[in-house]
């Protein structure tokens, strides 16, 4: 057999679908049904290939769950870099903190079952898999860590505030939306103008004294 016909029956066993469409299947899944419910067997049925056609691109079922972590951290943090960094010179910290929680809660709500899929299994996934993904979560974590940093370097942000808690409670608060937003009843727009609002000018009215 010649390295063309070689070549054609590889292909023919491996089906349609290639690394990127059984990633898109399985990240769909894993965002609906979670990490537990979803096995190889179930998303070569959905992608609509055999089973053992799924090792010609990953060697575990593991290996499709980092690859979706990975790529579900990074749509959300070139989002939000983009965002930031397409602000004028001399924007406003309030305008830099509404572009930065507008592009995480695109990415998340709109833009991607990668990343809604990262949020919704990570910590049901099993100790090694968080483990090999968090130098991807941690070089987010960073760049908000250093945006946050550079806003109260700049006098922007209260001097007694803890960065790193502030992101904390931040991220996960814009995470959190996955568990109820409903497009339905409004736009992921307005979801994040009323977020920003929030943190940027409080809860309480003024009282006067």
């Amino acid at each position: 057999m010649s390295n063309l016909e070689t070549n054609q029956v590889t292909q023919q066993a491996r089906g349609p679908v290639g690394r990127e469409g059984v990633l898109d299947v399985a990240a769909r899944l894993f965002r609906e049904q979670g990490y537990g419910s979803v096995s190889l067997r179930k998303i070569a049925q959905v992608a609509g290939i055999k089973a053992g056609s799924i090792y010609y691109h990953f060697g575990s079922k593991d290996e499709i769950v980092l690859s979706i972590l990975d790529t579900g951290i990074m749509a959300v943090h070139d989002e939000m870099r983009l965002a930031v960094s397409s602000q004028a010179s001399d924007a406003s910290a309030e305008v830099i903190l509404r572009a930065a929680i507008t592009a995480h809660l695109r990415a998340l709500l709109d833009v991607s079952d990668y990343s809604s899929a990262n949020v919704r299994i990570f910590g049901q996934v099993p100790q090694s898999v968080r483990d090999a993904n968090l130098p991807t979560r941690r070089s987010y974590e960073a760049e908000w860590d250093s945006l946050l940093a550079r806003l109260k370097a700049n006098g922007a942000l209260k001097q007694d505030v803890d960065v790193r808690h502030l992101r904390l409670m931040l991220i996960g608060a814009l995470n959190a939306t996955l568990e109820w937003f409903d497009p339905k009843r409004g736009s992921v727009e307005a979801l994040a103008k009323n977020y920003a609002d929030v943190f940027v000018h409080g809860i309480l009215e003024k009282q006067d004294n």
